[in-house]
Formats: C-alpha cells, structure tokens, sequence
C-alpha cells in the first residue's frame, strides 16, 4: 500500500529487515509489518494536507508468495473505474493468496475518485513488484516518479534481499484527499496489516508469529497529474502506530 518516507540523499538506512521486519507499504516503517531500507518517516497527515494547499475534514519474518510462487493469479480490482486519463493502464493481477481491500475508496467526486483510484494502483503496483521480485517495475515508475518512485524501488529491493514475499490481506481504508488544484492534489490514508504476513520466497514458509509492532500505518501522499492524466504519487511518508489509524 507501500514507502515510506521517501528516501533523500544521505538518508541513514534502517536495519536489515532480519531484524526489523518487513511489510509496510514502501516505506518505512517496519515489519508488514514494516519495511526495511530508507529512513523511517515521522510525517503526519496534516503535513501533506496543509502543503497541497490546506486540510479537508472529509472524509519476525513473514512470508508472502511470489506470483510465481502461487499457481493460480487473480485480477486485482481498483476501488473505482477510472473515469478519465489514459486507457493503456499495467495489468496487475495477484496471486489468489494475496488481496488488497480499499474501503471507502470512493467520494462520489471525479477528480477525487481519480486520484483515490491512481493511489490504490500505486500501492498494488509496488506490491505487485515485490511478489514478482521486480525492484525495477515499470508498472511502479508508471503511478510513480521522484522521490516516492526512488523510496520504492529500495523498498522493493530489500524484500528481494531478505529473500522475502508476502501473503494474505491488507486493509486500506479512511482516505483523506485534499485536491489543490487541478494537477495537484494530498491523500492520507490508513492501512492495517495484521492479516498481511511476510513469507520465504524460497521455502515458501509463512511467518504468523505475533509482532510487538502496531500493525496500523498511517500514509501521507502527494500527488501530481502527468501529461497522460495518471495521478502519480511524487512523496510519500509513513508512521506505524500513529493515532490517526490505530484503534
């Protein structure tokens, strides 16, 4: 759904997943529990609101399987059919053990539909590399560029280096979007991650032992509207924990 802060030049590493545990969207924050790579962010959501131009009130080691890993691949389903920009979308399809859910994902606007729907396929585009042990996806740099392209290409790499996949479901859901203008536009959003678990991409072994880390991770995003009309995701920035997600 991953990130996040997004990695910047001199940026110190966080330690090796081995001990910090994957799975958070892109992004740091640690264990899909969390991810591993660039720095760990402390963002919060009205950061980026406040920056796209205001704030809106609306509003151990895991396993995953590889796509090769699964027999069977399933369609993922944006939350919402886009309604305008470019209609040479990546496919990106799922092994049928592995689901993103977006709850809420829609507003009835649009413009905001659109960038709802482009950010759901950001974060199933990065999960998508992972499973197929990609870090240099084309689907990623197509939802994503600048910084939040460069922090997930790492991310995705340290899942490859831990010789990790991920399985079962993450959740994504109150999505806050402030759109500034009509190229611009904030969303910060929440994902829980305790039915997600990070699994051996050799062995195939899932790791459900119990974390001492929230599962609960609060993303803060900015967007820009290419000249195709995709809303790509520019920065990104996560914290684990964070009050405006956990219960």
């Amino acid at each position: 759904m991953d990130d996040f802060t997004l990695a910047k030049p001199g940026t110190p590493q966080i330690p090796s997943v081995a001990s910090t545990a994957l799975l958070s969207h892109g992004e740091f924050t640690v264990k899909r529990r969390s991810l591993p790579v660039v720095a760990a962010l402390a963002a919060s959501a009205a950061l980026l609101l406040t920056a796209c131009g205001g704030e809106d009130d609306k509003s151990s080691d895991n396993d995953k399987i590889a796509g090769a890993d699964t027999g069977e691949a399933v369609e993922t389903t944006p939350p919402a059919e886009q309604s305008s920009g470019p209609t040479d979308r990546p496919e990106i399809t799922f092994p049928k053990d592995v689901e993103n859910k977006f709850e809420n994902w829609e507003t009835g606007e649009p413009v905001e539909d659109a960038v709802l729907s482009d950010v759901a396929q950001t974060v199933n585009a990065i999960d998508d590399a992972i499973l197929r042990g990609d870090a240099n996806s084309a689907t990623v740099a197509y939802y994503r560029q600048g910084n939040a392209l460069v922090s997930a290409q790492k991310w995705i790499q340290a899942w490859l280096d831990e010789d990790l996949t991920w399985t079962g479901v993450t959740r994504y859901f109150k999505p806050n979007i402030k759109v500034a203008d009509k190229d611009t536009a904030a969303v910060v959003y929440c994902a829980d991650e305790s039915k997600a678990y990070n699994k051996n991409r050799k062995t195939g072994k899932v790791d459900k032992t119990p974390s001492d880390e929230s599962p609960y991770v609060t993303y803060s995003t900015q967007l820009k509207k290419s000249d195709k009309g995709v809303w790509q995701t520019t920065e990104v920035q996560s914290k684990r924990g964070e009050k405006t997600c956990a219960p």
